[in-house]
């Protein structure tokens, strides 16, 4: 019964969650991701029944949310992390937690308090109906719950001004200017070759039109430019054409660009293409530089895992990409500045971004690409970039081909943003950061020790519910095995199947 409801929660919550998928691959992946996402809620509300006989269940309830969420974040296929609940919690009061303990914390803390007020609510109903029955001086059992909301709040508040300073750029940070370039995607018309040389055409063109706004002096002149995923979707290091479209726009602005593009991965057999989803450093004077191939790939969009199965089951099998992994540090330079680069997915994964900043990043970038899908997609994605940016205590240049573009503070807000569907260029100054965050630094032991406390506490549970002891206990046989005169009739014991007998009779 606990699976059965949870498993209906998480039909209820992932199917309008994630709708848009059905805009690109059509209703029956959309249906399958669905029905495999909800099988999570289910683990969570099949162990919610085992320990909710426990003194302080809210407590135990929150951990073992916290620790579903790190099961479906990691399997199947890596993991599909959307749809945590501290994803949705950036326009809220409690987003500043996430500093502290990462996303594993802030999911904790929202649960935890949802569950504390339903264990008052409850605790105020039975008490109201039992005294109506008879005179009680017992008040509701509501301490624990209230002191387990308290301190998420006290929790908040303190870590509260330290958050908002950050974003308010107090302390003496470097301060550069970054600009973000969206080109926009034709949506009708073009046919796929085309469509790939257009979405180029619209980068480089909308970066000339940043050129000729700092020659002019309207804006600021950039220290680096950030272009969006697959802004050149054709291979600029194969393809003549594409390379000397880049470098007539990073000649104009005079900085390096951070060009996002997908490159061939040479020596491959013609049935076993593969490809980088790259992002490389565009020099003014020395052209292609640092790159960073991502590094988390998108099962089923950007590559198909068990490609042989599911060619004998459908022929969209061969839609999939043929992206491969790449390997790396997470930073790349531009003008000496160490920037942090996730690639559109990768956001939404933990370690991508953490990984960056242990290795030195003081700005992040996430380049997307969300022109198969609706401005919904781009707003949830947006909103992982947000939490990154409290969790890490950097600022974070999104730049997608079609939008929602933004720079994100700090503390998660927006410093400016683009429309949806429309070329823009964003351009604002940015503070470089060092500092590491508690969640930067110890976010992975917060989460094992969530995770093995998830595991205690339902073994704890089963003890108290006597699960062990029934799997020793043996009904007793003795009488109807033995001889008339036997020692449990001499002492006169009466197995329960004879006391039932003599009922009926």
């Amino acid at each position: 019964g606990g699976f059965g409801y949870g498993y209906l929660v998480g039909l209820a919550f992932y199917l309008p969650l994630v709708s848009w998928v059905r805009l690109l691959v059509g209703v029956t992946p959309l249906l399958a991701l669905v029905l495999m996402s909800s099988v999570f809620p289910g683990i969570f509300g099949l162990s919610a029944v085992v320990v909710r006989r426990l003194p302080g269940w809210p407590i135990w309830f929150a951990v073992l949310w916290a620790a579903q969420e790190w099961l479906k974040s990691t399997v199947p296929f890596g993991g599909f992390p959307w749809g945590v609940v501290a994803a949705g919690q950036t326009d809220g009061p409690f987003l500043p937690l996430v500093r502290l303990g990462s996303v594993a914390l802030l999911s904790l803390a929202i649960a935890l308090i949802g569950c504390s007020a339903t264990a008052i609510g409850v605790e105020v109903v039975s008490w109201w109906r039992s005294s109506r029955r008879e005179v009680t001086d017992t008040p509701p059992a509501v301490v624990l719950p209230a002191i387990c909301i308290c301190l998420v709040f006290f929790a908040t508040a303190a870590i509260w001004p330290q958050v908002r300073h950050s974003g308010t750029g107090s302390g003496n940070e470097p301060i550069v200017t970054a600009a973000l370039v969206q080109g926009n995607v034709p949506r009708l018309g073009l046919m796929f070759n085309a469509q790939r040389l257009a979405v180029l055409d619209n980068a480089v063109r909308e970066t000339r039109h940043l050129a000729d706004d700092v020659h002019a002096g309207r804006v600021l002149q950039p220290d680096f430019v950030v272009w969006a995923e697959d802004a050149s979707d054709v291979d600029p290091l194969r393809n003549p054409d594409a390379a000397q479209q880049i470098s007539t726009a990073v000649d104009a602005i005079g900085v390096p660009v951070l060009v996002g593009t997908v490159l061939e991965v040479g020596g491959r057999p013609p049935d076993s293409p593969a490809e980088t989803n790259t992002v490389i450093v565009w020099n003014p004077k020395t052209g292609p530089g640092e790159r960073y191939d991502k590094r988390i790939i998108q099962p089923f969009g950007e590559y198909l895992p068990w490609r042989g199965f599911f060619r004998h089951l459908t022929r969209l099998a061969d839609w999939a990409g043929y992206i491969v992994p790449g390997k790396g540090t997470g930073v790349v330079h531009a003008a000496g500045i160490p920037v942090g680069v996730a690639t559109c997915w990768e956001v939404i994964f933990d370690r991508a971004l953490r990984d960056s900043v242990h290795n030195g990043a003081q700005v992040l970038a996430v380049p997307a690409n969300n022109a198969n899908f609706n401005q919904t997609m781009s707003e949830q994605q947006l909103a992982f970039s947000k939490v990154r940016a409290v969790e890490l205590d950097r600022y974070v240049v999104v730049a997608s081909n079609v939008g929602v573009s933004a720079l994100v503070t700090p503390d998660g807000r927006e410093l400016v943003r683009t429309s949806f569907f429309e070329p823009a260029y964003l351009d604002g100054q940015v503070r470089l950061k060092t500092s590491l965050t508690p969640a930067a630094r110890w976010g992975p032991i917060l989460q094992g020790s969530l995770v093995v406390t998830a595991v205690a506490v339902l073994l704890a549970a089963m003890l108290h519910n006597g699960w062990f002891t029934d799997i020793y206990r043996r009904p007793s046989s003795a009488t109807s095995s033995s001889p008339s005169g036997s020692s449990s009739e001499l002492s006169g014991a009466r197995p329960t199947f004879l006391a039932s007998s003599d009922r009926r009779r």
